[in-house]
């Protein structure tokens, strides 16, 4: 083997051994990840599901949707929001009482991150998880999440007081102008039904986002051991 040879043959060793910690890592990355967007994932659902989860915490409470929220803030003055203030009430409970069926959800989830998307993960910025995981899943977990929360509405009575403030709002002289005309009671269970989820949804992943961060800034106190290693901690 001539000089030249042996230069290269060097630097190819050399490059082998440099690459071999970096593909380690980036195979160790995935598990890592998905050790710490579960642990993410359970902490926030068990926090939001808890009582007053939702409705206690300022940063995530469900208000009214729109035309119900309107009305909410006419009648309050009089002392008759009583109606509405219940289906705020009762929105963040069936919230509240989705959170178990939304964790299962997000662990699903999460078993279908890559190594590439990991390795991308570990890179990015302090919510980059969360980013990800809103990213794939949002839409489809809108979808799962409907039935549950559908089912948690109408367990907790939600749609009777929803049906109870339609009548009491179009009953009141000039207050169905409010809602463009007199609003079906279905209809205004799906307005209820649609905001419950995507506000149910955005409370998840700020917290999922809160825990990310604070997993990253300290991995193997927050019990996420693997993403601790493949940060050096």
């Amino acid at each position: 083997m001539n000089r030249r040879e042996m230069i290269a043959a060097s630097m190819a060793a050399a490059a082998c051994f440099t690459l071999a910690p970096a593909a380690r890592a980036q195979s160790a990355a995935g598990p890592a990840v998905r050790e710490m967007l579960t642990s993410a994932a359970r902490l926030s659902t068990t926090r939001l599901g808890a009582r007053d989860g939702f409705f206690g915490d300022s940063l995530v409470r469900i208000p009214l949707p729109g035309t119900l929220r309107s009305a909410q803030q006419r009648l309050r003055p009089a002392g008759l929001s009583g109606p509405l203030d219940d289906v705020e009430l009762r929105m963040n409970r069936a919230a509240e009482a989705a959170m178990p069926a939304a964790r299962d959800l997000f662990v699903n989830a999460i078993r279908t991150l890559t190594i590439e998307d990991a390795a991308g993960i570990v890179r990015g910025g302090d919510t980059a998880a969360t980013q990800y995981l809103r990213g794939r899943t949002a839409a489809p977990l809108t979808g799962l999440m409907r039935p549950p929360m559908e089912r948690t509405l109408s367990e907790s009575g939600a749609y009777s007081a929803v049906d109870a403030a339609s009548n009491l709002v179009t009953a009141r002289s000039g207050l169905g102008r409010l809602f463009g005309s007199r609003a079906p009671a279905a209809n205004l269970r799906d307005q209820v039904t649609d905001f419950a989820v995507e506000k149910a949804l955005d409370g998840v992943f700020h917290y999922i986002g809160v825990e990310e961060r604070a997993i990253r800034r300290d991995p193997l106190r927050q019990g996420a051991s693997l993403l601790g290693r493949i940060m050096g901690g």
